[in-house]
């Protein structure tokens, strides 16, 4: 029995398909910047609930980040600092009470969900981004007794009550190192490999029982830094966030080069800009001077929120994408926030993905965000289209060449059958030079060729078919390929 099964293994293996390394030449991998959004403010998307256990926890991140995969994704911006909170483990700031039910009370037993995420998207070739609510103090769903570590109780004279939230005061210089220091406290210590910011700098405007507008009363700043000086109130808060983000975008690249730093702000600049174009004036209502971040190269990938559909009227998305595009003078990544909320009722999952066709043939633009992807899976249709349509093959993230280049060298890659059924077993290995941040796995069959985007831990694959050619190329943290180990059928 012994010989005959010696004799079968050995007939196997002389059926089975035989590689040589040979220099392959495999086609240019699809990049596109594929983002979404998971907001953990009023439990909007990860965790469902305050009351979840750890375990619970974990097995929810993992299934919005599997989904994210499983969408071909390559980017998972997660919130970790809702308002002067964190869901992760602070130096800083106290524990949120998005994620534990108490503001200041750490899980039990003990994880740290940053970390968690930051393994779980690496090991799927996902980037992970850490979203930062940089002045926001506290949301008005917060319902917990505010933690004694809070900001507004270590440091009262920064913070301002205004409508039903408290913000940090922006005008307050020591408010802006501050936030800064939170930022570059996760930058220095996790790996991960973006900071993001949302629309939030100076509030939106609240109003009063009449409905008249209140002003945000950042009086004692303004008296101190900004009265008397050679700016208007507007300019100088505006100056303030320009000086936030400059200094942002700064100290990231000191720490950590590759480390991406994007903004999504409020999709419309200025109305009449472009003259289409009519809504609220972000410029002088949220004092952010969004298109000078994009303009001055202060970014490196730029999400306005595009949330209108491509006919309306007055919030065209097609003339707004373009409009924006022009700004983009340091042809930064440009990647329009879409809102899949919206697609029920009179709104078609169509849009969305007509919206992601324009935005692929507009000059200048790299990709999207999309928010709404934790309530994406029970729209069925949707998922369909996105999956079946929009996002059907993989895509690498787009190149940033300012961001800097690491050194890659060309892996050793290995071909051997595996078992009797024709399939083959690939492994690859590191040849030198820098870490490989993920590896891009192409194989042909048919003349057809397959792309797969693995993790940096990712070091083999089962094919169960033997393809004609197969190549492996290492991705560096900057996103710069290099060069690809082949292999091609002999038989």
């Amino acid at each position: 029995m012994v010989a005959l099964l010696g004799l079968l293994a050995a007939a196997s293996r002389a059926c089975a398909a035989a590689y040589q390394a040979w220099p392959l030449d495999p086609p240019a991998p699809f990049q596109e910047f594929r983002g979404a959004w998971v907001a953990a403010v009023a439990n909007i998307d990860w965790p469902s609930r305050k009351d979840l256990d750890p375990a619970a926890q974990k097995a929810e991140l993992t299934a919005v980040i599997e989904n994210a995969a499983r969408l071909r994704l390559n980017v998972v911006i997660l919130q970790v600092r809702p308002a002067c909170d964190a869901l992760y483990a602070s130096r800083l700031e106290p524990w949120s009470e998005y994620l534990t039910g108490t503001m200041g009370r750490a899980p039990s037993p003990v994880w740290d969900p940053l970390a968690f995420a930051i393994a779980e998207a690496h090991q799927r070739g996902l980037e992970l981004h850490a979203w930062f609510n940089p002045f926001r103090a506290l949301h008005n769903s917060a319902k917990s007794p505010i933690a004694p570590g809070h900001i507004s109780r270590t440091h009262p004279a920064w913070v301002r009550s205004y409508g039903h939230f408290l913000w940090l005061d922006p005008g307050e210089p020591g408010v802006r190192d501050y936030s800064l220091s939170v930022v570059m406290d996760v930058v220095n210590r996790y790996d991960i490999d973006g900071v993001h910011f949302d629309d939030y700098f100076y509030p939106y405007k609240e109003r009063d029982a009449a409905g008249r507008e209140i002003d945000f009363p950042d009086g004692p700043s303004w008296e101190r830094f900004g009265a008397g000086g050679r700016l208007d109130r507007g300019d100088w808060r505006r100056e303030n966030i320009n000086n936030f983000v400059r200094r942002t975008y700064a100290a990231i690249k000191a720490a950590k080069p590759w480390v991406k730093f994007g903004v999504s702000p409020f999709g419309i600049w200025r109305p009449g800009q472009p003259k289409s174009v009519d809504g609220l004036d972000a410029y002088d209502g949220l004092y952010a001077d969004s298109r000078r971040w994009l303009s001055s190269g202060w970014v490196d990938y730029f999400a306005p929120q595009l949330y209108w559909p491509i006919d309306s009227p007055r919030q065209s998305f097609p003339a707004l994408l373009g409009w924006w595009a022009r700004q983009n003078t340091h042809d930064r990544l440009l990647v329009p926030g879409l809102d899949l909320n919206r697609v029920r009722g009179s709104v078609k999952p169509t849009e969305i993905a007509n919206q992601c066709r324009l935005t692929r043939k507009q000059p200048g633009a790299a990709g999207e965000i999309l928010w709404g992807l934790g309530a994406l899976p029970r729209n069925q249709p949707l998922w369909s289209t996105l999956t079946r349509e929009v996002y059907a093959q993989p895509a690498l993230m787009p190149p940033a060449p300012w961001l800097g280049h690491g050194r890659q060298l060309k892996p050793f890659l290995s071909v051997t059958p595996a078992g009797g059924a024709g399939g083959v077993e690939l492994a690859w290995q590191t040849a030198g030079g820098d870490a490989a941040a993920r590896w891009l796995l192409q194989s042909r069959t048919a003349g057809v060729w397959r792309t797969e985007i693995l993790g940096a831990n990712v070091t083999s694959r089962h094919l169960a078919a033997a393809p004609d050619q197969v190549a492996v190329r290492p991705v560096d943290r900057f996103g710069s390929l290099g060069p690809p180990a082949g292999a091609r059928r002999r038989d």
